[in-house]
């Protein structure tokens, strides 16, 4: 009895919303403003990840991450295509760990790990 009265608390607070839209609608500032939603959410995930924030100190940029945004920013804003803007990304800064980052010592670590994770695998550890 507790397990469906956990899932009704749980389920009520998820469903209410999407039927009250569906039947009532939403006031115009408010559709508005969750036009601008993905964009922020989009931009909080970026930023994240090119910033390391402690407490006590000056944030950290990833300078190559960021070097790696604004290429792919042009590509997103040109092309207009999420998977061409993506796999651009990926390989610039791929290529760019290789020649700055000391690529050669990454990628035999990845190997490494790669053909251990493999030989486990095939033996069936």
């Amino acid at each position: 009895m507790a397990i469906l009265a956990s899932a009704l608390v749980t389920w009520i607070p998820r469903i209410l919303p999407f039927l009250l839209v569906k039947y009532k609608g939403l006031p115009a500032p408010v559709t508005r403003f969750l036009k601008y939603l993905p964009i922020s959410i989009i931009f909080a995930l970026v930023l994240s990840s090119l910033v390391d924030g402690k407490i006590g100190s000056l944030p950290q940029f990833h300078w190559l991450d960021l070097v790696v945004t604004i290429p792919s920013l042009f590509v997103a804003f040109r092309y207009k295509n999420l998977m061409g803007t993506v796999l651009f990304g990926i390989v610039l800064i791929a290529l760019l760990r290789l020649v700055f980052l000391n690529g050669k010592k990454y990628v035999t670590e990845k190997i490494t790990i790669i053909t251990k994770n493999l030989i486990f695998v095939i033996i069936g550890v």
